[in-house]
């Protein structure tokens, strides 16, 4: 039967405790117990549905998580307060002293400074690489390697993971396959291609308000409660929890993502389209001349399209900033870094998002100086944004 992640969100109900459509929100920091070995057993894990400490968990945050889970198909979820805060635990999670990552050479900038910059401190090693090339990933790998690490679609180059493909490579070596398919919510279910956990930003489309940070790990109970132990679970003892007012908040908004992502999508193509046409270097999944297209269509939902990020070359950095300056100042979008809001966001990611990585190793996968990431927003007439786009194109000599 074929996984429908949009159903699966909209078939949970929820009652408020005075029968309100929206549950109602936990607004505690901790948690009676009616006897004392109940509180000594929650703190063995031994309990369902009483709740310690939210720094550990609390009903707001089950039902994000719960929700989440259903969208990529998991047993269960765990939210934390920022993408990084879910990112970050799942791999200290897996790895310790004397393992090793090989991960995608483009990933998040923060990420990325994660495992190349911090990790080593504790003894864990990564080899980035060009997650497209198979032969590469597979030889990266040594008797110490414990995890490979991508984007579904990577940030800022949107190279696309063949998920099925990485997971067939990771059961072989019996590693973990973790995906960050914060690009690509309902798009693709990483899940459900073989992926063993997939974290997300909720900051960015499943929010997409851009007034929260968030994140979540989607994984086995098994592991999730490995997170949560207090004994060395890293997500309870690195302390990135989220507040349940922002849980309930992003879980209203996820009541919307299967519409807001069909029409990111929609625009995000309509542009790319465009803009190729008229003789500029861009990348977009959707786009027959992207090298990966076919691994793309080959992974989604179809009804969700190809996603809302797509990237072009202005030639430069100066007329890059020079054009969004001038879209910005058009009201066509912001300079912004992020993505998913109802506005197109744009920003030049060697300068921006991508900055933690070194300039020789932008210039060797590909990120240059003129390179400009979109996040296309929610626009009703698209075909009004592309002109005005494309007039200021024009203005600074893009076109």
């Amino acid at each position: 039967m074929k996984f429908k992640p949009a159903n699966n969100i909209q078939d949970l109900q929820y009652f408020g405790e005075f029968g309100g459509v929206n549950p109602s929100i936990s607004d505690s920091s901790t948690y009676t117990f009616l006897s004392a070995k109940t509180m000594f057993d929650t703190f063995e894990g031994n309990t369902d549905g009483c709740y310690l400490y939210s720094r550990h968990s609390s009903p707001s945050n089950l039902y994000l998580a719960e929700a989440l889970a259903a969208m990529e198909g998991t047993e269960t979820a765990n939210v934390a307060a920022t993408g990084m805060g879910a990112i970050t635990p799942t791999i200290l999670q897996i790895c310790g002293a004397g393992d090793h990552i090989v991960s995608s050479r483009t990933i998040y900038g923060g990420t990325y400074a994660f495992l190349k910059n911090f990790t080593p401190k504790m003894g864990i090693e990564t080899s980035f690489v060009d997650i497209t090339k198979l032969d590469i990933v597979e030889a990266a790998i040594n008797k110490n390697t414990r995890m490979i690490y991508c984007e579904t679609v990577s940030n800022p180059l949107l190279e696309v993971a063949d998920i099925k493909a990485l997971a067939t490579i990771a059961k072989k070596h019996n590693l973990q396959l973790v995906v960050d398919n914060t690009f690509s919510p309902l798009s693709i279910s990483p899940a459900q291609l073989g992926a063993d956990i997939v974290v997300h930003s909720l900051t960015k489309f499943i929010n997409g308000s851009s007034d929260t940070m968030g994140g979540v790990v989607c994984g086995t109970t098994d592991f999730i409660n490995s997170q949560k132990s207090v004994i060395d679970g890293a997500s309870m003892l690195l302390g990135a929890s989220m507040d349940s007012l922002r849980a309930s908040s992003i879980l209203k908004n996820m009541r919307t993502l299967h519409i807001r992502m069909k029409q990111h999508s929609k625009n995000a193509n309509y542009l790319a389209e465009k803009f190729e046409a008229d003789g500029l270097k861009t990348v977009y999944p959707g786009l027959k001349s992207h090298p990966s297209h076919e691994v793309f269509k080959s992974m989604m939902n179809e009804e969700y399209g190809f996603g809302g990020m797509l990237t072009i070359d202005a030639g430069s950095l100066d007329k890059a900033n020079a054009l969004m300056e001038l879209m910005q100042d058009r009201n066509l979008g912001y300079l912004a870094v992020s993505l998913g809001f109802y506005k197109t966001l744009f920003s030049a990611p060697g300068t921006s998002t991508s900055s933690e990585i070194p300039l020789d190793e932008q210039k060797e996968m590909g990120l240059t100086d003129g390179l400009i990431r979109f996040s296309i927003g929610l626009d009703n007439d698209i075909e009004r944004t592309y002109q005005m786009m494309k007039e200021c194109m024009k203005e600074v000599g893009v076109l």
